[in-house]
């Protein structure tokens, strides 16, 4: 039998998830070491931030300390995804309110005017995208314009509030829909790497509609990357396409910073719902992403408006929650992982039995899976031990959120293994599986002995087939570890 890598000790079973992104405070293998034994899940490499070279070395150092400390994580690469940013300027500029604006599409023939200041933007149909009247947002929203005037060769805005222009900012064009490609060549390169290094996730920034993801899957699958598809929602095209783009997705990130900008602030709560509920429905992991813990990017400990949104994101059963500049720059990347455990763990544990009783049960498995959560809870403290190569049944079981039961999902599969590190309620754990059945379970059991998870005694639900003449017989089996 092959031993997989020590799970965490049942203690600290946590139905959430936990994502962080790598970076110049994470990186290093004391901290990076700490993280993983501290139980982070998934480890995010932002490819806007990130050359190659870097990206090798950091995925083979990931998978060195997970090899030394006995605790695998999964890794996610995000690509950059197509984005509209100004250019250089030769110093940072004061905006004034009323002030205009000329803003020169990339390769188009606009000169500058002398009397109104002119910044280059890096999309070329940039002045054919903006209508008149539209609102253009840069730097996350800090610099409100508003467009007066558009051209092919140039776009002239209006500013709105005072502000302060750097070089290279980020601009957001709420509910305008632009013709930019889904994949830049800079993405396809870095895909090109993270399938090299067996990336298990990529994440695409930008999805507008299900064809963005196809155009990911092609290639991927021109690549031989059997990795999973993550789609970010970060604009209104996301949203109003939603259901179709997590049709077309293995996964969703529910980004909130740019989509905090694409829509009226107030409504981001009732997006991210909405985005969590869906995702659930069609059995789907969802990640709540951004400004989670901003503040202790500087602060040794959180405001309390970060802890309630965590506790938010886990009341929903969001399947994680991600950090991102906490653990890329901040002063205390572990501190950041511990609270949040530290949240969830409280939230989780204030749940009564229960499951979710409005999801939609298509076939006599998905029954049968409901009643082995029911029949957990019914239990009280039991386990559910399920076996698989695809990650199906799982996936099924963890949509069902039932309170109080960790699902233990067993698999011969490394990469399903590894996928299966980001869904909700479900620990994972890669074995060889027998050609007897009772001894596949038996094995099972054993593992989760040894490594903590369970003591003699203890009952578990465990989801299996048996061989009844030449048939098999889906079945659900109450029995004690011994």
């Amino acid at each position: 039998m092959n031993h997989p890598p020590a799970a965490l000790p049942k203690e600290a079973f946590r139905l959430t998830k936990i994502v962080f992104t790598l970076g110049p405070s994470s990186a290093e293998e004391p901290m990076l070491e700490q993280l993983i034994l501290a139980g982070v899940d998934v480890c995010r490499l932002n490819m806007a931030h990130a050359d190659h070279a870097w990206t090798r070395a950091m995925i083979r150092r990931v998978r060195e300390v997970c090899r030394r400390t006995g605790r695998e994580i999964a890794l996610l690469m995000d690509v950059k995804g197509p984005e509209i940013r100004t250019g250089d300027l030769p110093a940072p500029v004061e905006l004034a309110a009323g002030q205009l604006l000329d803003l020169l599409p990339q390769g188009q023939d606009g000169q500058p005017a002398d009397d109104v200041l002119a910044v280059p933007v890096n999309y070329p149909g940039f002045g054919r995208d903006v209508p008149v009247g539209s609102t253009v947002l840069v730097d996350s929203g800090l610099i409100q314009l508003e467009v007066v005037a558009a051209a092919p060769e140039r776009v002239r805005c209006r500013v709105v509030v005072p502000a302060r222009l750097g070089h290279r900012r980020h601009i957001n064009l709420p509910g305008i829909k632009v013709r930019l490609p889904a994949l830049t060549a800079k993405d396809r390169a870095d895909i090109a790497v993270g399938v090299e290094e067996k990336v298990d996730y990529f994440a695409l920034s930008f999805v507008r509609e299900a064809d963005d993801i196809d155009i990911l899957r092609r290639c991927l699958s021109d690549l031989a990357s059997p990795a999973h598809v993550i789609a970010k929602i970060e604009d209104q095209s996301a949203i109003a396409n939603l259901d179709e783009i997590i049709h077309a997705s293995d996964a969703v990130m529910v980004a909130r910073g740019d989509l905090g900008i694409e829509v009226p602030m107030e409504d981001l709560p009732l997006i991210q719902k909405r985005a969590v509920d869906a995702c659930i429905r069609l059995r789907k992991p969802v990640i709540v992403a951004t400004h989670l813990l901003e503040s202790m990017i500087l602060s040794p400990v959180p405001t309390r408006a970060e802890v309630s949104d965590i506790a938010s994101a886990v009341w929903s059963t969001a399947d994680a929650i991600m950090l991102s500049g906490e653990t890329t720059t901040g002063r205390y990347p572990l501190e950041c992982v511990q609270f949040m455990k530290r949240v969830a763990g409280r939230i989780e544990g204030s749940a009564t039995k229960g499951y979710n009783s409005a999801l939609p049960l298509k076939t006599h498995k998905d029954r049968l899976l409901r009643s082995a959560v029911t029949l957990a809870q019914e239990i009280g403290e039991a386990g559910i031990v399920v076996f698989t190569r695809s990650g199906d049944l799982p996936r099924t079981l963890s949509a069902l959120r039932g309170a109080k039961c960790p699902i233990y999902a067993f698999t011969d599969e490394p990469l399903t293994f590894r996928h299966l590190l980001l869904v909700w309620g479900v620990e994972p754990f890669q074995m060889n599986f027998s050609e007897k059945p009772e001894q596949t379970i038996r094995d099972a059991f054993a593992y989760l002995l040894r490594r903590g998870w369970v003591k003699p005694g203890d009952w578990m639900v465990v989801v299996t087939n048996v061989l009844a003449g030449e048939r098999i017989i889906d079945t659900i089996q109450m029995r004690p570890v011994e």
